[in-house]
């Protein structure tokens, strides 16, 4: 959401304290000393539960061959592994805190940490080489490169009377100190200045530097100030790169401004900073608190998973996709089995919104509320996150598809739920079973153990009606709840009723790498995105035309969508004179988007999806290929609504009539997921019993049943059923429901 809250924290509450050091272990934060007052430092421990706001005040062991560290300020504090490395700050010499006598320090600790909760003890670790020299305000992180192993930690700059922009490096594995020789320019000495590393690259931003005078650093008592400038060191290469140099002028505001005692963090492949303070030494009163938020994309987003299928109807799919931290937006294609006939640029009758996607790989700022022209630094956008995260990235203009409003579509929230529900498309195996798509991961919902609900009844979701015409109209209900699953003991392994082959031929996904099918970028342009709902535009931005690589034509645009969930019902079409310019050099070519036709979902037929994650820097590399196929009229919708009730020998499985029978309901047929040899050949295809076929709309599954279910590992272990309604044309799509397992307690599985 970008907002910000404030935990009700409980516990050890630690006093508010400055420069402090801080790392993040999963949910757990440690927090070592720091600033209690002026001149009164702390050398406490204190460990916060994040998953219950839990503070805790935490007393590790002594080292055996030393004192434990003093109380100090501005020490660096990096987690690797199970271990905390402690290095370097200032304490203060005096006892009086009024009278306050810097020290500067070097001394190097180990802290080694418990699992999940609490630390064993302080060690001063052997270390070989010549150690840093004493500083406070300096940054240290870790990294261990990828083929060689050995993790390294690197100290840059600091404060020791005069700033600092000296590399220390310490192979960790080693404890052996020395100076990396670096390439290209380095940053100016800084201290107060924050370092993270995303990828093979350490980012250094802003710090008080020494005020330049005539090209020439001052001396160590002279002026300094903050600064705004930027740069990395590639840590495989040690060679610097600057970003944004010191004296780089910004008078559009499109880049975060000078300041020091800022904080900054690296989430995936963004890196965000916030706050901090700026001013001069010799004007105090004329510093500025900082409290913007920017964030730096560095690189392209990684391809999401496979697109999986929820539901079909006749004309439509619903969709999701697993989530890519930190993108803006996904871009949806698909691929008709059947000819999609080309049409002359004729203007449709509405005006479609598309994309203008960046091309540019490198680093990307970003900016909001307000969308922003291009920057004009090289590789280099720098965005606030808006406050609602309604608006798509400012290099990508909104995309109206079929799920918007205007069209009576909405897209459905994906909770995160205990159970997960999906709907496959219609397929008639040997035994008469339409079998369909089997996705491999879904949404899932937590709820209290031994009970059941509707998902829509235990959260607040934004449940709401898929209507793709009046003909099939069905209501998207939310993924189910379920309880966590535990031990089911049984006393016979026995089974009855048929088994049933879950037919891949056009089910399953497709497991080809996309990395030849990625399709060409559009050449880079900001447009301003204006306001959106929770998916997609409300109404057309105007934009200029859209440059055109040419590429694989046959694939089509679906549209961009804000979240990892669509409902697809149409796809824009190209022009005919453009399914021809392959002959152009590099495929160039202009197209103005506002004046594509859309084409509706035909019934019985074949689509194939791929979808891309968005970011500041570019469209990324499109998923694997999914295959599903819209539903034949007169058949019935698929089972809604599904519960699963667990009782000590047996669970209750229940369910809703599908909202669209077409005809009368003769039958529901439910089926398990078992254990089988093909299983072992071909995991992807699963082999399903059938454990009960009748008019009503629950059934027993009993323990004997569940002995020989099969956990399904394709993401979370689950146990899978399907649920399908007959009329007088036969089965119709199945209703998908994967049982999250707690595998500590279902190990007899």
């Amino acid at each position: 959401t970008n907002q910000w809250f404030l935990p009700a924290v409980r516990g050890d509450i630690p006093p508010g304290c400055a420069a402090h050091g801080f790392v993040c272990d999963g949910t757990r934060i440690l927090v070592f000393g720091g600033m209690v007052e002026y001149g009164r430092y702390s050398n406490d421990l204190y460990e916060l539960q994040a998953s219950r706001w839990l503070w805790k005040k935490v007393k590790p062991q002594a080292p055996s061959n030393g004192s434990p560290p003093c109380p100090r300020l501005g020490h660096s504090f990096s987690l690797y592994g199970n271990k905390c490395y402690l290095f370097g700050g200032l304490a203060n010499e005096s006892e009086d805190s009024n009278n306050n006598v810097p020290r500067y320090l070097n001394d190097f600790y180990e802290l080694e940490l418990q699992h999940g909760s609490g630390v064993v003890g302080w060690s001063i670790p052997v270390t070989k080489g010549i150690l840093p020299s004493p500083r406070e305000s300096h940054t240290a992180i870790v990294y261990c490169r990828k083929d060689v192993g050995s993790p390294k930690m690197y100290i840059f700059g600091g404060m020791c009377g005069c700033r600092l922009n000296d590399l220390w490096e310490l192979d960790i594995e080693t404890m052996t100190w020395s100076r990396p020789e670096t390439k290209g320019t380095v940053p100016l000495p800084r201290s107060l200045h924050t370092a993270n590393v995303i990828g093979n690259k350490m980012y250094v931003f802003g710090g008080w530097v020494p005020q330049s005078a005539g090209g020439e650093i001052s001396a160590p008592d002279g002026e300094w100030k903050c600064t705004g400038s930027f740069s990395y060191l590639n840590l495989d290469t040690t060679e610097w790169i600057g970003l944004i140099s010191d004296c780089q002028e910004d008078k559009s505001n499109l880049l975060p401004g000078p300041r020091a005692g800022h904080c900054a963090v690296a989430v995936g492949t963004r890196l965000y900073i916030w706050s901090g303070r700026d001013g001069y030494r010799k004007a105090w009163n004329n510093q500025v608190c900082c409290k913007d938020l920017w964030y730096l994309d560095t690189e392209r987003p990684l391809a999401p998973s496979q697109v999986q299928l929820i539901r079909a109807t006749t004309n439509s799919f619903q969709l999701k996709w697993d989530e890519v931290p930190t993108v803006e937006g996904y871009l949806l294609q698909l691929h008709a089995d059947s000819p999609v006939p080309p049409v002359a640029g004729i203007p449709g009758t509405g005006i479609p919104e598309t994309s203008v996607l960046s091309s540019q790989g490198g680093p990307s700022l970003h900016q909001s509320p307000q969308s922003l022209p291009s920057v004009p630094y090289p590789e280099m956008k720098m965005d606030h996150p808006s406050q609602t995260n309604n608006l798509l990235p400012n290099n990508v203009q909104a995309a109206l598809s079929s799920s918007s409003k205007a069209e009576g579509k909405e897209k459905v929230a994906a909770p995160e739920n205990k159970v997960t529900q999906e709907t496959m498309k219609n397929h008639t195996d040997a035994t008469g079973f339409k079998e369909s798509n089997a996705p491999s991961h879904l949404p899932v919902c937590t709820s209290s153990a031994q009970t059941s609900a509707n998902v829509g009844e235990l959260h607040d979701l934004d449940k709401q009606s898929v209507n793709p015409d009046a003909s099939v109209s069905s209501t998207v209900s939310s993924t189910q709840t379920m309880v966590t699953q535990q031990a089911v003991k049984t006393e016979s392994s026995s089974t009855n009723g048929a088994v049933v082959k879950d037919e891949t031929s056009l089910t399953t996904f497709n497991s080809k790498s996309e990395a030849a099918e990625t399709a060409n970028v559009m050449p880079s342009t900001r447009v301003n995105a204006g306001q959106t709902n929770d998916s997609h535009a409300s109404r057309a931005p105007q934009r200029p035309p859209a440059p055109v690589k040419a590429r694989d034509r046959r694939w089509y645009d679906v549209g961009i969508f804000k979240n990892n969930s669509a409902v697809v019902s149409q796809f824009y079409l190209l022009p005919e004179e453009t399914l021809n310019i392959n002959s152009k050099a590099d495929g160039a070519d202009v197209l103005d988007y506002r004046l594509l036709k859309k084409q509706d979902l035909f019934p019985g037929t074949v689509y194939r999806f791929r979808v891309a994650a968005i970011n500041g820097c570019g469209v990324g590399p499109f998923s694997k290929i999914s295959e599903f196929k819209t539903c034949i009229p007169g058949f019935p919708g698929a089972p809604s609504t599904v519960k699963i009730t667990k009782s000590v020998d047996c669970i209750h499985l229940s369910w809703e009539p599908p909202a669209s029978p077409s005809g009368n309901i003769l039958e529901y047929s439910a089926y398990l997921a078992i254990r089988s040899t093909q299983l072992q050949e071909n995991p992807s295809q699963l082999v399903f019993m059938r454990i009960y076929c009748g008019l009503k709309t629950s059934c027993i599954v009993t323990a004997a049943q569940l002995s020989n279910a099969h956990v399904d590992y394709s993401s979370r272990p689950a146990i899978v059923f399907r649920i399908s309604a007959k009329n007088e044309r036969g089965y119709g799509p199945a209703t998908q429901v994967r049982w999250l397992q707690d595998m500590k307690t279902s190990g007899s599985k």
